[in-house]
Formats: structure tokens, sequence, C-alpha cells
């Protein structure tokens, strides 16, 4: 039986690993309460010399004007609508094409695949999730859009502008692939193996087994999965500023150059405005609107997992 001495360090050792992981859980509310003072002292209300955004424009030409033309002195234009349109239709190509390939490549994984293709093929997905975004847009400038999307759409009579939002979905769409598979594959491989053999007993084929009984089962976490890819497919900066260009325009055409707010963020932190020019300003305008979208987002996704959560005894 331990000595009095020796439980008094256990309970000291105890109360310091208490208070490290309170800290190590502290430290990402900190950090997002400070992400949130630096987006509102500098959109909102800037202390100092320094003149807020919104008190030079006013919320509702923000969130109303279908013009962007961040420019100091007469002339600007700074309705957020263009970009917001860039971003989610690069967003809505990139689900289009992750979704179903994510999804497939888990339920593979889980379902079909021998224990020693999914030994090899699992870490090749880590080992794409792991490129750097900035290769996977140059990628998109020089070999998706002049060697796939040029000559098949050129076929089909129509024209596509070097940089696109096409091209820019389709690389999001590759890079968030295997979040989904990933987060998808650990879901459906954690439903019951007993509701698997119960349908195969029934005379399911696998197929049956995979479709109408895991899958299903499996649902919230597979949904959770896709609005997590949707996000971080909003919140992507390298891939779409290179590839998408830096055109702000009101379209839904993804054969034409479009920008996103990440990648008028990245132009606007590289340009030569001054640190008080509501050109620069505008960046934590479209900082707050980002963050806020991508807020709303996980909400959703909390929401789906507490409403579609399937609990097995």
């Amino acid at each position: 039986m331990p000595s009095w001495a020796t439980r008094r360090i256990h309970r000291r050792h105890e109360t310091f690993i208490q208070w490290a992981l309170f800290v190590c859980a502290a430290l990402s509310v900190l950090t997002t309460a400070a992400i949130i003072f630096v987006l509102l002292s500098n959109a909102v209300y800037a202390p100092g010399s320094k003149v807020a955004f919104f008190e030079r424009v006013s919320l509702a030409e923000f969130l109303t004007s279908t013009q962007w033309k961040p420019r100091d002195g007469e002339g600007g234009q700074f309705g957020i609508w263009p970009l917001l349109s860039g971003t989610f239709l690069v967003a809505f190509i990139a689900s289009a094409v992750s979704i179903p390939a994510g999804l497939g490549a888990a339920i593979y994984m889980s379902e079909y695949a021998h224990p020693r293709e999914r030994e090899w093929l699992k870490p090749v997905l880590e080992i794409l999730a792991g490129i750097p975004s900035v290769v996977f847009g140059f990628f998109a400038l020089k070999f998706i859009t002049p060697w796939i999307l040029k000559p098949l759409l050129q076929w089909l009579g129509m024209d596509v502008a070097v940089f696109n939002s096409l091209s820019a979905g389709i690389v999001v769409g590759i890079m968030v692939t295997p979040l989904i598979a990933s987060l998808s594959e650990d879901v459906i491989r954690s439903v019951p193996r007993s509701l698997r053999e119960a349908a195969f007993a029934l005379g399911s084929t696998r197929f049956d087994v995979s479709a109408r009984v895991v899958v299903p089962a499996a649902l919230s976490g597979i949904l959770a999965s896709f609005l997590l890819a949707f996000s971080r497919a909003v919140g992507e900066t390298m891939a779409v500023a290179i590839a998408a260009g830096g055109n702000p325009l009101l379209t839904l055409n993804p054969l034409r150059g479009s920008q996103t707010m990440t990648g008028f963020m990245v132009h606007a932190s590289t340009g030569d405005s001054a640190a008080d020019s509501i050109s620069r300003m505008s960046m934590y305008a479209v900082g707050i609107t980002l963050f806020v979208i991508t807020l709303a987002i996980n909400l959703l996704s909390g929401w789906i997992m507490r409403r579609f959560r399937e609990v097995y005894q």
C-alpha cells in the first residue's frame, strides 16, 4: 500500500496534468477570441488613428452591392457578392468532385478491400492530403486547364479561360477527397458487425449491405465529413488564388475566372497599399464574412451529428 507521501506526490502530479490539459484546451478558445478581436478591431471599430472599414463603408453597401472594386479614394466599390459567388462556385464544384470519390473510396476500403490493400491505399490517400496547396494550384494552371479542359471543351464547342473556376474547383475537390475518405471510412468501420451479419443472413449482397445498411447507419458521420470538407473548400487559399485568378466577377459560369474571399485576402495582404487604407481594411471585413460562414457550417455539422446519430448498444 502506498505511503502518505507517495499519495501526496501522485495528487500533485494529477493536479499538474489537469492544469496542463486545461491550458491546452483553453489555448484554442483564446486563439479564436484573438482572431475575432483582430478582425473586429480593424473592420468595425479601430482604436487610435485608424479608421475601421465599416466606418467608411456602410454595411448595407457591403451586403447588397454587386461590384467589388477595392480602390482607395473615389471610385471604390465594396459589394461582397462577387467574392461570395466565386467562393461558393469553387466549393460546390469541389464538393461534386470530392463527395462521390471520397465516399466511394471509404466504402471500398471498409467493405471491399483486402486488409493488405487497405494498408497501402489509406497511406496513399494521406500522402495526397499532405501535398501543399500551391502545388495543386500550379497543377490546375499548367495541366488540368491546358491538357484536359481546353481540348475537351473545344471539342464540345466551348471556350475556357486560362484562369477559371472549374479547374480550381477540381483541384480543391482532389485536395479534400482524402478528408472525406478518411473520416467516412472510420465512421463506416465503427458500425457494428452484427448489422452486416444480419443483412448477409437475410440473403443480401455485399452492395446491398453497404448501400442499404452500413451507409445509413453511419449517415451522421458521413454528412459531417461532407460539411467539414465543404468548409475546407470554402477556406482554401493558394490553389484557388493561382487557378481561379483575381478577377472578382458576379458570375456562375465556371469557365470564366473569378476571385474567392481567400484569394482576395492573399492579394490584399501582399499589395502595396497603406496599412490603414480602405483597400487594406476591406481584407478584415472579408475575413469576418468568411469566419461567419465557416462558423455556420460547423454549427450545421454539429446539428446533423445530433439529429441523425445512431446509438448502438
